[in-house]
Parts: C-alpha cells; sequence; structure tokens
C-alpha cells in the first residue's frame, strides 16, 4: 500500500492524477457530462474539437474546461463542459438540448463527417463513452430513384444509461437514436434521456468493462511468453556453453599446482586471443558512443520504473497519467545517463567530457521534440486537437532545462569521478593490429543484421497487441505481460550479442563495440518493417496527417527502441569481453 501511494504521489508532481471532485454525489447533485474529441474512426490521431463539427453548444457564458495533468494535454484532450443538465439518480425523459438548423455548409460539415465515419468522445465521471456522429443508409423517397439513394443521417437523440452503487457511478453506457437526414434548411430537434439504475459492482471494479479479456488473454498470447521462455532457455545454455569452452584453460589454471607455469603458456596462434592488445580499444566516434550508451542506460532504468509503477499504481485507469509517468521517470533517470556516460567516456581515456555530456543530454529529447514540432506544424494546418500548445510545450522545456540537465551534469561529475581512465583486464598496444578479412558471415553488417531476428521474434506478439492498443481503441492493461516480455527482450538481446561478438572476436575482428551496439539495435529495424506491414494490413488509415503522425510516432518508438537494445547489447557484451581477457598475459 505505500508504495502504491508512493507512486500516485510520483506522478501527481507533474500534474492532476484523476478528477479535482470526490466522485461521490448526492441525491440530484449535478453530474458533468464533458465532450472531448472528435474526428473519423479508423484514424486514431486526426481528432479535432468536439466544436468543430455544428452542434448544439452550451449555453453558459463562459464555457468550462476540466482541469487536467500534462499528459493529458499531449495526448491531445480538451473536455469542455457540455451543458447537459444530469442529476444524480434523476431519469430525464426526452429533454430538448437545442434545435439545430442546417445551413448549406453545416450540412456539408456533418454529411462529409458522416461519411468519414465521425465519432466523439464524452466522459461522465471519468468514464469514457463513445458515439458515432451519424450513419449512411437508404433515403425514403416516393420514386424508385429516392428508394436506392444513399444519404447521410445524424443521430438526433442520446439516451445515457447509469448505472450506480450507492453514492458512485459505476458503468455509462450511450445508446444514439432517431436519426434524421441531413438537409440543407431543415431543423433538428436534439434530445437526450438519462437512466438509471442500480448495480452490485464495486467502484474500484467499474473500469474491467474496458479490458477486452478475450483479446489481451487469449490463448495465443500465453504461448508467445512460453515461446519466448523456451528461446531464452536455448540461448542461455548457448551462452553457457561458449564460456566453458573459451574459459576451459582458465578454470584449469585456477585448479592447476604450478601456477606460474600456466601463466607462462603461449598464446594461442589464431583466434579471439590474438587480438587482446586492441580489443579494449576505445570505440571511433567515442562522443557520439558514450551519448548513445548514456541515454541508453536511461532508458533501460527508465523501462522498469514506468512498467512497475503503472502496476503499483493501475495508472492506465486514468487519462493521459501514463504519458505523465513516462515524463517524471525519463527526467529522474537522467542520473543515470550521465553516469554511465562518463564513467565509459572517462574509462577510453575521452578528452571533451563536455561535450560528451552535452550530447547526452541534448541527442534524445532533440529527436524527440524535432520530431513533435515537424507533427505540431502539419496538425496545426489540420487544425487538429492534437496540436501541442505553447504553455504545455514551455513546461516540457522547464523540466528538461531545470530537472533533466541538472541531473545529467551531476551524474557527469559523479560518474567521472569514481571511474578509473584505462580500467581493463588487458594493456592496450599502441599500433592497431590489422583485421583480416573473413568469411561473409563474420562481417560486422552481416553479424548486425542477423542479430536482430531474435530478439524482435521473442518480443513480435507483444508488439502485436501494444499496436493494437495504441492505434484501435483498446485499452492496454496487461503491464504484467509487458515487464515479463521486456525481461525476456534483455536476456535474449544480452545472449545474442553475446555470441555475434564470440563469432567477431574469432575472426580476429576487435572493433566489438559499435558491433555490439548495432546487433542490439538491429532488432528496432524489424519492429519498423513490421509497422510498416501493420499500418498497410492491419488497418485502415489514411490521409497525410494520420500517415505522418503514425510514422513519426513510430520512428520515435524505434529509435528508443534501438538505442535501448543497442545499450542492452553492449552492457552484455562488456561483461562477456571483460571475462573471457581477464587472464590473458599480455606483457
Amino acid at each position: 500500500m505505500m508504495l502504491k501511494r508512493l507512486a500516485v504521489l510520483l506522478v501527481c508532481s507533474l500534474g492532476a492524477l484523476a478528477d479535482d471532485e470526490t466522485m461521490q454525489y448526492k441525491a440530484k447533485e449535478e453530474v458533468t457530462v464533458w465532450t472531448n474529441k472528435v474526428g473519423p474512426y479508423h484514424n486514431p490521431q486526426e481528432t479535432y474539437d468536439y466544436y468543430s463539427l455544428p452542434f448544439c453548444k452550451p449555453n453558459m457564458k463562459k464555457i468550462r474546461h476540466k482541469h487536467s495533468s500534462l499528459g493529458v494535454y499531449l495526448e491531445g484532450s480538451d473536455l469542455i463542459d457540455s451543458g447537459l443538465h444530469i442529476k444524480f439518480n434523476v431519469p430525464e425523459t426526452n429533454v430538448k438540448v437545442c434545435d439545430l438548423t442546417l445551413t448549406e455548409e453545416s450540412a456539408g460539415i456533418l454529411e462529409d463527417a458522416v461519411k468519414n465515419h465521425y465519432w466523439y468522445q464524452m466522459y461522465i465521471d471519468e468514464l469514457p463513452i463513445w458515439g458515432m456522429v451519424g450513419e449512411y443508409m437508404v433515403a425514403e423517397g416516393d420514386d424508385e430513384e429516392d428508394a436506392t439513394k444513399e444519404q447521410g443521417f445524424m443521430y438526433t437523440h442520446q439516451e445515457f444509461s447509469i448505472s450506480s452503487n450507492g453514492d458512485r457511478i459505476i458503468e455509462v453506457n450511450l445508446t444514439l437514436e432517431s436519426p434524421m437526414p441531413i438537409t440543407a434548411g431543415e431543423t433538428l430537434s436534439m434530445t437526450f434521456s438519462v437512466k438509471w439504475q442500480t448495480t452490485a459492482a464495486t467502484f474500484e471494479a467499474r473500469y474491467d468493462r474496458y479490458h477486452d479479456f478475450d483479446f489481451f488473454e487469449h490463448q495465443i498470447h500465453w504461448f508467445s511468453i512460453f515461446n519466448s521462455f523456451m528461446m531464452v532457455v536455448f540461448l542461455c545454455g548457448l551462452v553457457a556453453l561458449i564460456l566453458m569452452r573459451t574459459l576451459k584453460n582458465d578454470y584449469a589454471r585456477f585448479t592447476s599446482e604450478d601456477d606460474d607455469l600456466e601463466l607462462d603458456r603461449v598464446v594461442d596462434e589464431s583466434g579471439w586471443k590474438q587480438v587482446h592488445g586492441d580489443v579494449f580499444r576505445a570505440p571511433q566516434r567515442l562522443v557520439l558512443y558514450t551519448a548513445l550508451l548514456g541515454t541508453g542506460y536511461q532508458l533501460f532504468y527508465m523501462g522498469f520504473c514506468v512498467i512497475l509503477l503503472i502496476i503499483l499504481g493501475e495508472f492506465y485507469h486514468e487519462r493521459g497519467t501514463i504519458v505523465t509517468t513516462l515524463l517524471v521517470c525519463y527526467s529522474l533517470t537522467s542520473f543515470a545517463s550521465g553516469y554511465k556516460g562518463a564513467a565509459f567516456f572517462k574509462r577510453n581515456n575521452g578528452v571533451d567530457w563536455k561535450k560528451a555530456m552535452a550530447l547526452t543530454s541534448l541527442l534524445f529529447p532533440g529527436c524527440v521534440m524535432s520530431v513533435l514540432l515537424g507533427l505540431n506544424f502539419i496538425a496545426v494546418g489540420y487544425g487538429s486537437s492534437q496540436v501541442i500548445g505553447f504553455p504545455t510545450m514551455l513546461i516540457i522545456a522547464c523540466i528538461w532545462l531545470f530537472v533533466s540537465v541538472p541531473l545529467v551534469l551531476f551524474g557527469t561529475i559523479t560518474g567521472r569521478s569514481m571511474a578509473t581512465v584505462g580500467d581493463f583486464p588487458c594493456r592496450v598496444n599502441a599500433l592497431m593490429r590489422p583485421i583480416p578479412d573473413g568469411k561473409w558471415f563474420t562481417r560486422p553488417m552481416t553479424v548486425i543484421l542477423l542479430s536482430g531476428i531474435l530478439p524482435f521474434g521473442s518480443i513480435f506478439i507483444e508488439m502485436y497487441f501494444i499496436f493494437t492498443s495504441f492505434w484501435n481503441y483498446k485499452f492496454y492493461y496487461v503491464y504484467g505481460f509487458m515487464l515479463l516480455v521486456y525481461c525476456i527482450l534483455i536476456i535474449v538481446t544480452v545472449c545474442v550479442t553475446i555470441v555475434s561478438t564470440y563469432f567477431l572476436l574469432n575472426a580476429e575482428d576487435y572493433r566489438w563495440h559499435w558491433t555490439s551496439f548495432l546487433s542490439g539495435a538491429s532488432t528496432s529495424l524489424y519492429v519498423f518493417l513490421y509497422s510498416m506491414y501493420y499500418f498497410v494490413a492491419k488497418t485502415r488509415m489514411s490521409g497525410m496527417l494520420q500517415t505522418f503522425y503514425y510514422f513519426g510516432y513510430m520512428g520515435l518508438f524505434c529509435l528508443g527502441l534501438a538505442v535501448l537494445c543497442g545499450t542492452i547489447g553492449h552492457m552484455g557484451t562488456n561483461m562477456f569481453v571483460r571475462r573471457i581477457y581477464r587472464y590473458i598475459k599480455s606483457d
């Protein structure tokens, strides 16, 4: 319980987590119906302000907006009081909202909206409800031409069915009725009704109805977890076999009575032992590698923090809290990026540590903000509700400048003070050893491309569930599965990169730093290719706005995944290389 409260307080530090109200009502107390957004059903990110369509506007002097968290604004949500007067446990029948007189312009807007399957979203007591603007159907007429002509019809009556338990609202449903033809010059009478009923369901379980248990807990989901687990067992066995083979002589030295004689043994004429004088040479483009590595460590720790916090606090129930949690965790884990990056940079005798620190703090946020700004300009052109306002962008910039950057600086100073220059098992030779031409399967590019297949295979099914949740209006709630798959991804990536590095070193190619990083990062290449297939085969998205948003977000996701998996690959390979070269005689 204490951990759950701590998680809630942590997320609240960047904005409101839930509604300002208590969510408890007295008899006949007003229940607000909030409008959110409207847009084509098949384009989840192409959303507009609710009143961009000619709906009945609330009859009030000042439109009331709901106080929301930073994450809500980043999601493009803005809740506005609809002006519908609903009172707790008070039924209503055919209450008139307004008379909507259709002009040529408003009729054309509504006709286009119905043709493109526009839906809208509303909230009652933090419970979402959805409705379609209308539908296309055959218009009634006297002649044969009218009898077969399809026309847009708009639903003119909303029936809210609300279930309560004591002073709590448990369930909300919306039924749309009375479709009327959309014709210029006609006046549509917009009405609503409210039905109240009691239920035995508890307040804590009221979000269960939004969980698609048949989809997320399908047999194939469990089978994919089992399949990935078996892959982990196989790869761990393979790595253990390599370690036993390469370290057999070292183990023999431990048990040998004549240690001095063993240490004077001449190294092998070929293979991984020949490159002991170059294997710990600093990688090319050390500053860039340091920045990527520091960012990867930050994403690594952030991933665990976000998933654990969501599991503890069940944040997926509340609007925008997952995005807010990401911002909080990313900011607070900035220390790890500075610490790990600075320690690696100094260990490899890096000189310009300030440049490395600046690039570490700027690299990933700069890429994210560049893409978001580009998408923002497109959204402004379309008048979409996905536009991130200047105040929101200013808040994010302040969080980065006053939280993330100082933590990177503090981490850098700490990492430099605790690291030692040249802290390697083997001494680095002054002259670089020439790299022999190996066979095609030992070349770095081949190793990199092949290494990403198995990690992608271990998360392939989970990617389908995550994509479907994000792009097809499903609530993702199985974060226990996500945590397990995250751990499997880490283990598989480490094992694959160790095996890849072993083959590379046996070919006397000592450039393992970039190869191990890119071998892990190549997983994201297959994820991006899968996202292209998913866009074409599994969705009905269309239009420039949705296409840019889809590939913009998927590009950012794959970029983060590449840095994360690349760092995981480096972590495992670094431990492996240090272990096998620990007892190599280098003088």
